[in-house]
């Protein structure tokens, strides 16, 4: 399955990226090159939705983790929604859930409970 990588902004807030497809040590760069070119365009809170995303490896987390350390140098975030099926399971047992979750009904990214 092709990668793909969609952007959007959501509710005036936060810059929205939809995956789909597969995030693996092929694609990952194409991420990181999207939420590069949102940092630097001044994009500091990122909300990623991964519903169409079938599979991610260590390299996607990698990649998620690095958006997330440099939107919060920023004073930002990057926040993962949407997981189901490996990918949900795969961000469950490393803790990326927890850590990268979105919930909109808080106002703080970081008090809110997992995905």
């Amino acid at each position: 399955m092709t990668f793909t990588v969609t952007y959007a902004r959501r509710d005036g807030a936060a810059a929205c990226l939809r995956l789909a497809g597969e995030l693996d040590v092929s694609t990952a760069p194409e991420l990181t090159a999207a939420l590069d070119g949102l940092a630097e365009q001044g994009e500091r809170h990122l909300l990623v939705d991964l519903t169409e995303l079938t599979f991610c490896d260590s390299t996607g987390l990698a990649a998620f983790v690095r958006g997330d350390n440099r939107a919060a140098a920023q004073g930002g975030w990057l926040r993962l929604t949407g997981a189901t099926g490996r990918v949900e399971r795969l961000l469950r047992l490393t803790g990326l859930a927890e850590v990268l979750a979105h919930r909109p009904d808080t106002a703080h990214p970081r008090s809110q409970s997992a995905l």
